[in-house]
């Protein structure tokens, strides 16, 4: 459930951080919205159903086609069913965040999309799911269900940012002329905006943008709620009460706590050495694989 609520927002994000790219209206071979597509994982899928990549497809695909698993409607249908069959699990507030949520982003992307509502139906999303995580995170008890939904919701993001980074790299190849340049900071400012960065990117940094910085931000700050060394923090800490509660310790666990380790002592001059989608590339592949071994785990449980 947790997992679904969390990639309904994080496409809502991923979303918008392709919407601010392609404003930006960059001459390029690559299309903004492709590497959406590309950076989500869906392509293959998406080119089963449609001959070319025209934005409004792309779009339709991503938010409402129930088709495709990851769209943000299959998402909310997927995380209400979910919280439905575990009801009893679950406190008032929460259930009725997701029902509500459910009721009202149904019958919004169930509507054809006019031109220029998607800024304002990608909000609606951004803040209904806020809602069901505050009631989460508000009234329930800090348990084993608390900790398989933090695991949830902390596996999905991390994945999330490494793909919204991984948006930019396929806009803007490191061999472009316009890296460096105020247009190219100008593209980093909206990677920022599009995970509510900006702010607080400015607080920690206090200068202009520079992709540098915000390639630290966005992987090893374990102050910034969604960069993956805070994601792994906390993945780290569920896991670790589940080991507790259930006297035992998984394949999982040692695969957490490399990664972890590897965020904690890393570098971001690393990361540019090695390549910024390399390093991601890296990272997805090991992500993925931790988030097989825990269902493998706890599969009697979660």
């Amino acid at each position: 459930m947790q997992r679904y609520i969390e990639r309904a927002e994080n496409m809502a994000r991923l979303m918008d951080a392709g919407l601010r790219l392609s404003l930006t209206n960059l001459p390029s071979d690559n299309d903004e919205w492709h590497s959406v597509l590309t950076s989500a994982g869906v392509e293959s899928l998406f080119k089963t159903k449609y001959a070319d990549f025209e934005p409004q497809n792309i779009i339709a695909f991503l938010l409402s086609d129930l088709d495709n698993p990851s769209s943000i409607l299959s998402s909310i249908e997927t995380a209400r069913t979910n919280g439905r069959m575990v009801r009893t699990a679950l406190t008032r507030d929460v259930w009725e965040s997701l029902n509500e949520g459910w009721i009202v982003l149904k019958r919004r992307l169930g509507r054809p999309l006019k031109d220029g509502e998607l800024p304002a139906v990608l909000e609606l999303v951004k803040k209904h799911t806020s809602n069901m995580r505050g009631a989460f995170y508000g009234t329930m008890l800090r348990n084993e269900t608390f900790d398989f939904c933090n695991l949830g919701t902390f596996i999905e993001r991390a994945d999330n940012t490494a793909r919204i980074l991984d948006v930019k790299y396929w806009l803007l190849l490191p061999e472009h002329s316009s890296v460096g340049s105020s247009f190219d900071n100008l593209q980093w400012g909206s990677i920022l905006r599009s995970v509510s960065a900006h702010r607080s990117y400015t607080w920690v940094y206090n200068a202009e943008y520079r992709p540098i910085d915000i390639i630290d931000f966005l992987i090893f700050n374990k102050r910034m709620p969604r960069s993956l060394a805070y994601s792994y923090e906390c993945i780290a800490e569920s896991l670790g009460y589940l080991a507790e509660t259930h006297g035992a310790f998984h394949s999982c666990h040692e695969t957490s706590e490399k990664i972890r380790q590897s965020l904690k002592k890393g570098t971001v001059e690393e990361v540019v050495e090695t390549g910024l989608h390399e390093f991601l590339t890296d990272f997805i592949s090991s992500h993925n694989r931790l988030a097989i071994e825990i269902a493998q785990s706890y599969r009697f449980y979660a």
